[in-house]
């Protein structure tokens, strides 16, 4: 089973497949990458994905390259989190009776990011997101000391 990467913090300026693919080209041809482009602009987006065949390759080239210069950018590499399949679960701010494909309804204000929110009630059922989980951590202690010094 292929694993996928997540490399994070790449620059915005134009980067070709072919120019990440020479970073992790000691491990071979079974490593292929894909670097996610804005639709509009066909710039870097700032990320990629790199499949590699094994999960111990995978934590090799995590170990190796995590950190990592690469066009004037420090890489951040790490196992990227598999696809939600299909719709998420219908909440209270989800839009059911929107059209879909181009000919959707301008009008509604309603984004995505807000479609997907829970509500204040069900934020004891909320995890946060493993990645950022430390920071989170960290930001939580800063605010509590913040506050017992008030």
């Amino acid at each position: 089973m292929s694993i996928r990467l997540y490399v994070g913090n790449l620059p915005k300026e134009p980067i070709e497949r072919q120019d990440l693919q020479a970073v992790f080209a000691e491990a071979g041809d079974a490593v292929s990458t894909k670097v996610i482009k804005d639709r509009k602009t066909g710039k870097c987006r700032g990320f990629a994905f790199v499949t590699v065949p094994t999960d111990e390759m995978a934590n090799e080239l995590i170990e190796k390259h995590n950190g990592q210069a690469f066009m004037e950018s420090t890489l951040k590499i790490e196992k990227a989190l598999p696809r939600a399949k299909g719709k998420p679960e219908a909440t209270a701010n989800t839009n059911t009776s929107a059209p879909s494909g181009k000919g959707r309804d301008r009008g509604n204000n309603k984004t995505k990011r807000d479609r997907g929110n829970h509500s204040s009630s069900d934020n004891h059922s909320v995890q946060p997101d493993p990645r950022w989980a430390d920071d989170l951590a960290k930001l939580k202690e800063m605010l509590a000391a913040q506050a017992s010094k008030s």
